[in-house]
């Protein structure tokens, strides 16, 4: 993929993936092969490179089935490496133990405040 289409790809992700995060809305999305269903807490950069804290809801892990302990089911995943980033209808979660300080970014461009 010629680097202009990177950039664009990039960008079209973070832009649903900020919408979501606003609109504490859930995104399907496609991230090391697998589908996922996750509802993103904080975008940011680590060492300049685009990043997002998420909570996986649903879907398949690179190692298997999604954990059944809530408190094991935070992403930080790459924005590039997402795919077929796509705002749904599912109902957006979290569990109790979301911080946004997290070592997963250098600056956080967005993040949600949680209220218990």
């Amino acid at each position: 993929m010629p680097e202009s289409a990177s950039v664009t790809a990039i960008g079209s992700t973070w832009a649903t993936l900020a919408r979501a995060l606003s609109e504490r809305r859930t995104v399907r999305a496609g991230y090391h092969d697998q589908v996922r269903l996750l509802c993103p807490h904080a975008l940011g950069w680590k060492n300049g490179v685009p990043k997002v804290l998420a909570y996986q809801a649903a879907g398949a892990t690179s190692l298997g089935a999604l954990p059944v302990d809530r408190h094991q089911r935070w992403r930080s995943l790459f924005v590039e490496e997402i795919s077929d980033a796509m705002i749904v209808a599912e109902p957006w979660e979290t569990a109790d133990s979301y911080s946004s300080r997290s070592n997963c970014f250098d600056r956080i461009a967005l993040d949600v405040e949680v209220q218990a």
